[in-house]
């Protein structure tokens, strides 16, 4: 006998399988609640519980009086995983990091071949931006975050912006203590030079520099973060 979370976990492969075959794109409309609550022999509740779950895993999108729609892949429920892994002690900062420089350093080399003059201007005036508001850390953060997206976006693989995107709330936790330990104008300078000097490479389409100062950018990074104490 199926028990109700068997029978949710059922619905949910069954409105995925229909996405899949139907070629459902991101904005098209889902069938109603009523439509598979009759196809699928199970309750509106039901169906309506895997809606729930399938939007809380961003797969699809729900709005009061709306029909369901497909979504747009985000980072979202990749996001929570991580920020829920390091809360509870699963997932260490520092295997964060690992994972960032194992990935980003392949970004930059890649954005440094198929990046557009758009996105290296994008990219470069990240950097610089950074340099300005020097005296203004949350600005600088704010930057620094916008460049890293920007670079994985100019990769041209969706799906490196995606996990690079995912790391940002954590980022966003370990960014401040990283700042507050570089206690000098010199050490402050050193993080933002490298910016610098990143977005340079990737705007000339040098990728070996590109993904050599992204993996020294890590270094420093991670050696900021030992210096505060983050293991």
């Amino acid at each position: 006998m199926q028990t109700g979370a068997t029978r949710v976990h059922d619905t949910i492969g069954a409105i995925t399988r229909h996405i899949r075959t139907n070629a459902l794109a991101p904005g098209d409309r889902l069938p109603s609640e009523a439509f598979f609550s009759d196809n699928l022999k199970v309750s509106r509740t039901v169906v309506r519980e895997a809606f729930r779950s399938l939007a809380a895993l961003r797969l699809i999108d729900l709005s009061a009086g709306r029909r369901a729609t497909v979504a747009r892949v985000d980072h979202g429920a990749m996001s929570a995983i991580i920020e829920h892994g390091v809360h509870t002690d699963q997932i260490s900062v520092h295997q964060i990091y690992d994972v960032r420089r194992t990935i980003e350093t392949r970004t930059a080399a890649l954005a440094a071949l198929h990046r557009t003059d758009a996105q290296a201007e994008r990219i470069v005036g990240l950097a610089q931006a950074m340099a300005r508001d020097i005296d203004t850390p949350p600005a600088v953060m704010e930057h620094d975050l916008a460049m890293h997206i920007a670079i994985a976006e100019a990769a041209r693989n969706p799906v490196f912006a995606m996990i690079v995107g995912a790391f940002e709330g954590v980022t966003r936790e370990t960014w401040p203590i990283g700042w507050r330990s570089r206690t000098s104008r010199k050490e402050q300078l050193v993080m933002i030079d490298l910016h610098i000097a990143l977005a340079e490479a990737i705007a000339t389409g040098d990728p070996a520099r590109a993904a050599e100062l992204m993996a020294e950018h890590f270094d420093v990074s991670v050696r900021a973060l030992i210096a505060a104490g983050i293991a």
